[in-house]
């Protein structure tokens, strides 16, 4: 298509919060890590290198008794915390600013664990309550 030359009516989205479908019997709590999965449908998140993590749900999502895109879940970005710092592969404050990785849908590592964990977000600070990230 060749550039315009009249105006066009492009449309906003703030980007802070999005719809997803979600994946056949899957319950995601308020508050945790969601993803998406191999198939693109929302998923709590998880050890795995398939998964891309979009944020965290304000309130539970409940497709546990539906199929594939039965609904959509919410999901917002932005920074939230505190998370649960893998004691095995802890975050610390020199790892602000840098990719922290999945472990579960609460926790995060300071690595990819050999390559078996998708990244969480961005590290934003570490305080005495855990870990706080930036899901973009």
């Amino acid at each position: 298509m060749a550039a315009t030359t009249t105006d066009r009516n492009t449309r906003h989205r703030n980007g802070r919060r999005r719809a997803i479908p979600v994946a056949a019997s899957t319950k995601i709590p308020a508050g945790v890590m969601a993803a998406i999965n191999a198939s693109g449908y929302l998923v709590n998140g998880a050890t795995s290198t398939t998964q891309k993590c979009i944020g965290v749900p304000q309130a539970t999502i409940d497709n546990s008794a539906g199929a594939d895109a039965a609904i959509n879940g919410e999901v917002d970005t932005g920074v939230y915390g505190p998370f649960v710092i893998l004691g095995a592969d802890p975050v610390t404050r020199a790892n602000i600013g840098a990719d922290v990785f999945m472990v579960d849908n609460q926790t995060i590592a300071a690595t990819n664990g050999s390559n078996t964990r998708s990244v969480a977000g961005k590290l934003f600070d570490v305080d005495a309550d855990g870990a706080w990230v930036n899901f973009a």
